[in-house]
């Protein structure tokens, strides 16, 4: 028979939720993205394509 407090329950016993929505981490830092490097968040892709050198075709 144990002389503890039920209401006092230890780490063992304690309920965790390993729900879907819960995160560790976030999928991207701010270090991933191109405002985190300094640069323009809109590409070039559209300049690029535009100088794209006529024996790639």
């Amino acid at each position: 028979m144990s002389t503890q407090d039920p209401r006092s329950r230890g780490d063992d016993d304690r309920v965790v939720d390993l729900g879907d929505d819960f995160t560790v981490l976030p999928e991207q830092t701010a270090d991933d993205t191109d405002q985190g490097w300094g640069e323009r968040t809109g590409g070039n892709d559209d300049r690029l394509l535009a100088e794209r050198p006529p024996h790639w075709d």
